[in-house]
């Protein structure tokens, strides 16, 4: 593992998710009064991992809340840990399945980083590399985003996006970027070891690593305007992937 950032798990659902990958969680803040069933079951996994817990005003949440979206709970974790690019290339052999990472060029929006951690996640992604630079570190409102899913899909910072690429292209794998006027995802074949490309919200993949990309791919476009957002477009051309890996 790589370098590691202390940063806040807000929610309920993030909390529990957190727990139950066995994230370390030093402490924990909950809302006095509150006692569903969610509530129950976040103390119990903190009793069980002996978290030191404590009840705090509404008030106090608030002010600690970095998602101003806590639901009367927030946990400090010990440290995030990001993986080392080796760990996700060890997780599909663990799988025995061909590679498949979602490879990010200056995502800036916590929110789409989020969405796409939890994209990767249910998808079957290995992973998520991000460049050291130009990109959104992973914060409290990101793993809010992902509900749950940072705690369970490593994501590898990496200082050079396409020396990645190139070192992962020794493996056999290929890569594949969005682009308006390439052939429609249908007519791309996405099988095999792939890395899915997903630029940046305003500019799009950089010329660089588009350049470095072995195929490109569009999404068919029907309304009256002509792109997606990032975390969307990552969803369609992932599952698109998914739909191929599967034969069908």
């Amino acid at each position: 593992m790589t370098e590691t950032n202390e940063f806040k798990i807000e929610g309920r659902n993030a909390v529990i998710e957190a727990y139950r990958s066995g994230k370390p969680i030093d402490k924990l803040f909950i809302q006095d009064g509150l006692h569903d069933g969610p509530i129950q079951t976040i103390l119990r996994e903190a009793k069980k991992a002996g978290t030191d817990v404590r009840f705090v005003s509404g008030q106090r949440l608030d002010q600690m809340s970095e998602t101003k979206k806590h639901q009367g709970v927030i946990a400090m974790a010990a440290a995030y840990e990001y993986a080392e690019l080796e760990d996700l290339i060890n997780k599909a052999k663990e799988k025995d399945e061909d590679t498949f990472f979602i490879l990010l060029d200056g995502i800036e929006d916590t929110h789409n980083l989020g969405a796409i951690i939890r994209t990767a996640n249910l998808a079957g992604a290995h992973g998520v590399i991000i460049p050291k630079h130009r990109a959104c570190p992973l914060t409290a409102t990101v793993a809010k985003a992902s509900a749950g899913a940072l705690a369970y899909t490593p994501v590898a910072k990496v200082t050079n996006l396409n020396k990645t690429m190139d070192q992962l292209k020794e493996i056999g794998m290929w890569f594949v970027c969005a682009r308006m006027d390439a052939p429609e995802m249908y007519d791309v074949n996405m099988t095999g070891p792939i890395g899915l490309v997903i630029g940046n919200e305003g500019d799009g993949v950089s010329r660089l690593v588009a350049e470095n990309c072995d195929m490109a791919a569009s999404i068919p476009m029907v309304g009256d305007i002509d792109s997606l957002n990032a975390s969307v477009s990552c969803g369609v051309l992932a599952y698109e992937i998914v739909r191929q890996r599967r034969g069908k």
